[in-house]
């Protein structure tokens, strides 16, 4: 280094993220993290409290240093218990970009299994990040994906776009 020339840090190694299921505490992180991503459709805070009670088993939170910073929230669904339903994917504005919405999904499905086989998720038409989200699950894992209408804007009591479903399953053999 030469004579007054600034010391530059070297670059720090990239913080850890890791993967657990989550509990009753991170609800309200969950709601702040719905909220903030101004896409999500933004349920009471009640309802993320406790959906991290009654549902904790079915869904799973990213820490960064300890802190929530994304989640998955799912369900099986009563007639298909071979199907997980996921309810919502929200990762913080901070950490995006860095495929922990991916990771999530992959390891809410790795817990999950050998007992839940498929995938179903609802999108709007016009949310392209999420089209790419699941798809690429798909394709990581070796699954087919369909989609086909689901919801129309007539089903919703205010101006809330269609839905359509998507499934991810095993290709038939």
């Amino acid at each position: 280094m030469k004579p007054n020339e600034p010391e530059i840090p070297a670059p720090s190694a990239p913080t850890a993220v890791t993967f657990q299921v989550p509990s009753i505490s991170d609800g309200r992180r969950l709601w702040e993290i719905a909220r903030d991503s101004r896409e999500l459709d933004l349920n009471s805070s009640y309802a993320y409290v406790l959906w991290c009670r009654d549902f904790q088993n079915t869904s799973i939170v990213a820490l960064v240093d300890g802190r929530v910073c994304g989640f998955v929230t799912g369900y099986i669904r009563p007639e298909r218990p071979d199907t997980l339903v996921v309810w919502q994917v929200a990762v913080d504005a901070e950490q995006r970009g860095k495929r922990i919405a991916g990771q999530l999904l992959d390891g809410l499905l790795d817990r999950l299994a050998p007992d839940v086989s498929r995938m179903e998720t609802t999108i709007s038409p016009g949310n392209a990040a999420s089209i790419a989200l699941f798809t690429g699950t798909a394709g990581r894992r070796g699954l087919e994906i369909k989609s086909e209408p689901l919801f129309g804007p007539a089903d919703f009591p205010d101006s809330h776009e269609p839905e359509d479903l998507y499934i991810l399953a095993a290709p038939p053999r």
